[in-house]
């Protein structure tokens, strides 16, 4: 089996790299969510390493104080010999295309998790994108591609929703009620 970035480690990690305590909490809910996701979809027949999931989540954002924080903390994962955690940090922001829903990795549910969560919350697609796209405002280019890539995302998990049986919406429905 290969080894999987401890708490420890991550917990280093963070001091290391000045984590802000409201990015450690937006990592740890990316995390939540991205491990009940593929938890999910594995009593549906998929294969996803939870782990893997897991410790992804709550470093993806670990050097968010950086520019080029993705690229940051891929070096950072890949010195420490974490190659598949670092790979999806890597491409995080930038997910040129999630694979069909027949062939979802890792990767994919990583970066799903991280489109549906604001700062500490699971608040949906919509609301998520609405936020990412006020902080683009003045730049219709970005604005394009971002509305592209939600329209992508809606795609596949309404396609996620079918295989298991309810929407992200309804999985984490007590996660927002809580709010």
């Amino acid at each position: 089996m290969t080894k999987r970035i401890s708490e420890a480690e991550i917990t280093e990690l963070y001091k290391k790299w000045h984590t802000p305590d409201k990015v450690k909490a937006h990592c740890r809910a990316v995390s939540q969510v991205a491990a009940k996701l593929a938890e999910e979809l594995n009593r549906h027949g998929y294969n996803l390493d939870v782990d893997l999931i897991r410790g992804t989540g709550l470093v993806h954002d670990v050097a968010r104080t950086e520019d080029e924080h993705a690229l940051v903390g891929y070096g950072i994962l890949k010195k420490m010999g974490y190659m598949d955690e670092a790979e999806i940090v890597r491409v995080h922001m930038t997910y040129p295309q999630y694979n069909s829903v027949d062939k979802l990795n890792e990767c994919d549910i990583v970066c799903i998790a991280d489109r549906v969560v604001k700062e500490d919350t699971y608040v949906g697609l919509d609301e998520r994108i609405d936020y990412i796209l006020k902080k683009a405002e003045g730049k219709p280019d970005v604005q394009k591609k971002i509305l592209k890539k939600k329209e992508e995302t809606r795609i596949l998990l309404d396609e996620i929703g079918e295989i298991i049986g309810k929407s992200l919406d309804e999985l984490f429905a007590e996660s927002r009620e809580a709010r």
